[in-house]
């Protein structure tokens, strides 16, 4: 190239003597022409210039060359400042070199999988053990106090209700079941202010507070308050206990101070929980049949669907449904559920509320069809040992039953009455009550009148206590377990949203039924309610230490359904907006869509049947929020927890994940180093248990330790292995401290920008010396308790240890941290640290540096640009070759192709492919780089925009006020029968109330909602055994050159690139966009269809001989007050 420009330099002077000769001297010095040169002059001119445009167009058109030795030694000169600065600012050689010391103290041991989940499961059982007989205890001392108990009609008793506590009136006096309630913050209970002497009284606002049924229950239950503080006496990892009342209060303990909606409304009934449920029931095949003929109109539909909804609500991951519309004909609500019973699993929950909201009235109602068809369905589940295998019932929801379908019922379910049918009359018309009625009486169910929105909950519930019999009869107390659940009763819940790891939001509860013993009762099998105590998952994860599984080691459970309960990889929250919220289908994710390179599902087929095993899998995982991909093999080892629906997995990851170190010290030198200043550990881990002793609970895992080594606290429960690992990792890694603080105060020899350096172990031992101070710090949050992804968690190890876990040890590792993390613009160079045995080696821990981007850019520019001077008689191409010319793009890339160094700043952090699509792409195809496909299962996508329903247009401005005033008019009368205004007539029986069903939330744009779905995305990743190429890409009139190099012992490498040729046009950017994976409507059903192996609960109670079926329902009396009935009857015909 310099020989080019050189030939081109000469034609241009050849061609500018040419011209002057062309031109003598005239008067006063001026150019003059001379003719004398004639044409021939001319001739030789044009020549010159067709030389010159053809070299200048051979420049312009690819010639252009960028000579790969000039990059190569600029990677050479980058690769050996980069990893000077790295090692000497992080101390890595030092800290390698007293690890190797040390080898011949330590000794290494294979982690042995099967063994170490055996243990944790023995562990997790007892801790579940103690929480079972905390709630048998509480159950037998709730049905001892039922049956000393005489009930009393007219009994006064002022209860602490946790709404009205601490509360006064303009007088200062206590408002009526108020009273002095003291509550101190616990650090046990997410520091809510609490009251560990007494419990308290919960009460939904839509239940009367002084009922005679309250009032008798809450005397009842004051019997608990001693059981509850023994229990906590007891077994001080206890969180909340509680008691559900059927008739609707929620004693809780410890007592609390409830905070109301914003709407001053509380909405929480305990009656609705799911271990409420659970704990009253059996499993259960439930088909719900719903009238949709023409007399179902308007707010008949309304609280129809708001019927089927609170049924939806009351099953649960063990239960089995489907749902069935009728007029004149039947039909599927979801058709491809066709002739089929689904789980009852959040998702399908979910998936048949959108689908009801979509149902139509139209035409004549005939139930006779639509009972044959759910009979069918039943039976056919039953003969081919689908569903639940326990319960079957149908509820049907209609506004009257006209035509002869007694026959139905003598044809599948008589004299059995196999299946229990649960009727709903909906509306206030009374006609056809007689043959609604008789069709539950007549079939083991119960009949109820819905004829407001407010009567839904309530009446819907009764089917549960009519499931409940059998059991309480035979006074069967199982104990259950739920699914995960995220609580979002107390206040804290969003701020735990934003400061805990998503994985261990969740919670399960044990729950046991609580039966009346009274003789009297005996046949009607009187439920009282249902006692049972939380678990949070944080709490039973703690149970397998992260350090005994390794830097990519983690543990997990399952339910006997497959449902993920406890995984690093579940994220149970989405965005929207700026508020985090739980996915519709939070904990009913699949062990499959977690660990879905198990594509046979043998994990999860062997886990799901209680089996106790190994496998090998190769996984793809990936790190720092999915963008950079890594390779591993995982063992695998699980076993079942005995008395509960769960079983226990481990991970080991074989390599480093393989072997575990083992030293140790005395404590007196250990205890001196681990005071050091720049030292902490992890303070999610449980180094010592600080939550049994109150006395306790303040204390940081660092204080506790410290208290405990020194004898000031010999009664502290504390990890004696991690302990060990603990104090020798502070001996190993102390002389860092001085070495580090050395560095810092020659103030004159730092570089800018290098702003702190850090090593972790094993141990959750983690040192760190910021050599900037805050005000001048880019990264201000690196390593606080805010970072959680460069910090030890309960969750996983810090993301620049697990990166350099899987880089040789000793070579370093960059990387550019997302932008969406907050930590500025910054780069992180991290490498690993080992020891080795014989022929065992085992990671000891990393070290690395962090500093600003400016440093890393500093150092690249001053290297990438040769000077004037420079010798390029050698060189073939540019040269003097300069970064910063206008026709040269240069690019410091990672490993995954991001970007950390361009022209551009705002490229830092960017995928490499979204700025120039042109050179990926070569890259991928040379196999320079490969493109990996990831699969989310736990994705969130827009939904489509189209709707079943079409809007009907406005066809005059008339029309337009019509609907307008049909819709206020419609909405206001729906207000009034939601509170039951025409039928209210009891003013003291009247709370303010919000109902829990909106009819605004159909309105919200489709759009604009987000809805679970699938997706497939790319990751990329270099073939370091290709450590150069260069390359020409054709790109219409011009070709673009690139020059590729490995920077030497790191995971970058540097690009030269062309940069007057734009290739946009033939090739697009190359994003790493997540796609939508569509599903055509045949495999999409058989997904939704398909039922996945699952282990049954033992128990089920379907029938008892003794029971009383003549206690079959009753209709709802009101009465109504004559203006309201006008009132509402005027606008009821306006409406219609």
């Amino acid at each position: 190239m310099a020989s080019e420009q050189a030939t081109i330099t000469g034609l241009m002077q050849i061609a500018a003597a040419a011209e002057m000769n062309r031109w003598g001297p005239g008067r006063a010095g001026n150019a003059t022409k001379s003719y004398g040169s004639g044409p021939r002059g001319g001739r030789l001119m044009m020549l010159v210039w067709i030389i010159l445009f053809s070299s200048l167009c051979l420049m312009v058109d690819g010639q252009m060359k960028i000579p790969p030795e000039t990059v190569q030694q600029w990677a050479v000169s980058f690769g050996k400042e980069i990893a000077a600065m790295s090692a000497r600012y992080s101390g890595a050689k030092l800290l390698q070199k007293k690890f190797k010391d040390i080898e011949g103290m330590v000794k290494i041991e294979e982690v042995d999988g099967e063994e170490l989940v055996k243990k944790f499961a023995e562990e997790m059982e007892e801790m579940l053990g103690r929480k079972m007989k905390s709630v048998k205890r509480l159950a037998e001392a709730a049905e001892d106090a039922d049956l000393y108990h005489e009930y009393n009609e007219t009994l006064e008793f002022d209860y602490y209700n946790s709404m009205m506590i601490n509360t006064y009136d303009e007088e200062g006096n206590s408002v009526p079941l108020g009273g002095e309630f003291p509550l101190e913050e616990n650090e046990h209970f997410n520091k809510l202010p609490v009251n560990t002497q007494l419990s308290n009284i919960q009460v939904p606002t839509n239940v009367y507070n002084r009922d005679p049924d309250i009032l008798n229950g809450a005397y009842m239950s004051e019997a608990l308050n001693d059981v509850f503080i023994d229990n906590f006496q007891k077994d001080p990892t206890l969180t909340w206990q509680y008691f559900g009342s059927s008739t609707g209060f929620f004693r809780l303990y410890p007592g609390i101070k409830w905070t109301p909606d914003e709407n001053g409304v509380v909405t929480f009934d305990s009656r609705n929980r799911n271990w409420y449920i659970q704990a009253a029931t059996s499993p259960k095949d439930v088909v719900i049949v719903v009238d949709v003929s023409g007399s179902m109109k308007g707010l008949r539909l309304t609280i129809a669907k708001h019927t089927i909804n609170t049924i939806l609500d009351t099953l649960g991951e063990n239960d089995f449904v489907n749902i069935i519309a009728y007029s004149d004909y039947v039909r599927y609500v979801e058709p491809c559920f066709k002739g089929t019973l689904v789980q009852a699993d959040l998702d399908n929950r979910e998936h048949f509320k959108l689908l009801v909201e979509e149902l139509h009235v139209k035409g004549e109602g005939k139930v006779k069809y639509a009972m044959k068809e759910s009979f069918k369905i039943l039976n056919e589940a039953a003969a081919l040992g689908q569903g639940s295998l326990c319960n079957q019932a149908i509820m049907l929801i209609t506004d009257g039953a006209m035509e002869d379908f007694q026959d139905v019922f003598k044809e599948f379910n008589w004299p059995e009455r196999r299946v229990r049918v649960f009727t709903y009359l909906i509306g206030r018309e009374m006609t056809f009550a007689e043959n609604v009625k008789w069709i539950a009486c007549n079939n083991k169910g119960y009949y109820t009148h819905v004829s407001t929105l407010a009567d839904v909950q309530e009446n819907v519930m009764e089917y549960l206590h009519v499931l409940s019999r059998p059991m309480v009869i035979n006074h069967d107390h199982d104990i259950i377990w739920t699914e995960a659940y995220m609580d979002s009763v107390f206040p804290t819940t969003e701020k735990l949203f934003n400061t805990q790891a998503q994985s261990l939001l969740l919670m399960t509860s044990v729950a046991m039924p609580v039966f009346s013993k009274k003789k009297e009762t005996l046949s009607h099998g009187i439920l009282l309610g249902v006692v049972g105590t939380d678990v949070a998952l944080r709490e039973l994860m703690r149970l397998a230490p992260r350090y005994k599984l390794g830097v990519h080691g983690y543990a997990y459970l399952i339910t006997n359904n497959g449902y993920i309960l406890s995984h690093p990889d579940l994220r149970p929250l989405y965005k929207e907006g700026k508020k985090l919220k739980p996915k519709p289908n939070y904990n009913s994710v699949d062990l499959s869509e977690v660990e879905w390179e198990d594509t046979e599902e043998k994990l999860r087929t062997a886990m799901v049947k209680g089996e106790t095993g190994t496998l090998s899998i190769d996984v793809r995982t990936s790190v720092d929020k999915g963008t950079r991909v890594m390779f591993l093999k995982n063992d695998y080892f699980h076993t079942v927890l005995n008395e509960t629906p769960f079983s226990l997995g481990i991970v080991l990851t074989r390599g480093y994940g393989q072997y575990i170190f083992i030293g140790n010290v005395s404590v007196e030198e250990g205890l001196h180093d681990l005071l050091a200043p720049d030292l902490t550990i992890a303070s999610e881990w449980t180094y010592c248990e600080t939550d049994i002793d109150p006395a306790h609970r303040k204390l940081s895992q660092l204080q506790a330790v410290v208290l405990y080594l020194t004898g000031k606290e010999p009664d502290l429960e504390c990890d004696m292995l991690l302990l060990q690992q603990t104090l020798f990792d502070a001996v190993v890694t102390a002389p860092m401290e001085a070495y580090w603080t050395a560095l810092m105060l020659n103030t004159s020899g730092m570089d800018d920008g290098v702003e702190t350096a850090f090593l972790g172990t094993r141990s959750g031992l983690l040192r760190f010396q910021r050599y900037t101070g805050i005000e001048k710090r880019v990264a201000k949050s690196f390593l606080t308790s805010t970072d959680k992804e460069n910090m030890f968690t309960l969750d996983h190890f810090p993301v620049w240890y697990r990166r350099a876990a899987e880089y040789p040890a000793g070579q370093f590792l960059y990387y550019m941290p997302r932008q969406d993390t907050k930590a500025g613009r910054i780069v992180i160079s991290t490498t690993a640290v080992t020891v080795t045995v014989g022929k065992k080696t085992a990671i000891a821990g990393a070290i690395g540096v962090q500093m600003t981007l400016e440093a890393f850019e500093s150092t690249f520019w001053s290297i990438t640009s040769q000077p004037n001077d420079t010798d390029c008689s050698d060189v073939e191409g540019v040269c003097p070759l300069r970064c910063n010319s206008f026709d040269i793009d240069c690019y410091l890339v990672d490993n995954n192709g991001f970007v950390l160094i361009s022209k551009q700043r705002n490229d830092a952090g960017r995928f490499f492919g979204e700025i120039d699509g042109s050179v990926m792409t070569t890259l991928i195809r040379m196999g320079m780089f490969k493109r990996v496909s990831l699969f989310d299962y736990q994705a969130m996508c827009k939904m489509n925009l189209h709707s079943v329903s079409s809007a009907r247009p406005l066809l005059s401005p008339f029309y337009g006020l019509a609907s307008a005033l049909k819709w206020f008019l419609s909405n206001f009368l729906l207000f009034l029968l939601e509170f039951n205004i025409c039928g209210f007539w009891h003013t003291e029986h009247f709370a303010d109330a919000k109902p829990s069903f909106s009819v605004s939330s159909a309105h919200k744009k489709k759009g604009d909602i987000l809805q679970p779905c699938d997706t497939e995305y790319p990751s990329f990743v270099y073939e370091p055994s290709v450590k150069e190429t260069n390359s020409i890409i054709k790109c219409g009139r011009c070709q673009k050159m690139f020059v590729v190099h490995q920077i030497p012992d790191s995971n970058l490498l540097m690009l030269v690139v062309q940069a007057d040729c734009d290739c946009s046009r033939q090739y697009s950017p190359i994003t790493m966009e997540p796609k939508e994976v569509k599903y055509n409507a045949s495999v999409k059903c058989d997904r939704m269809r398909s039922q996945k192996i699952r282990r049954r609960p033992e128990s089920c109670h379907a029938y008892h001989p003794q029971e009383n079926a003549n206690d079959c329902g009753r209709a709802s009396f009101i009465s109504l007050s004559v203006s309201l009935f006008f009132i509402c009857l005027s606008f009821s015909a306006i409406v219609s």
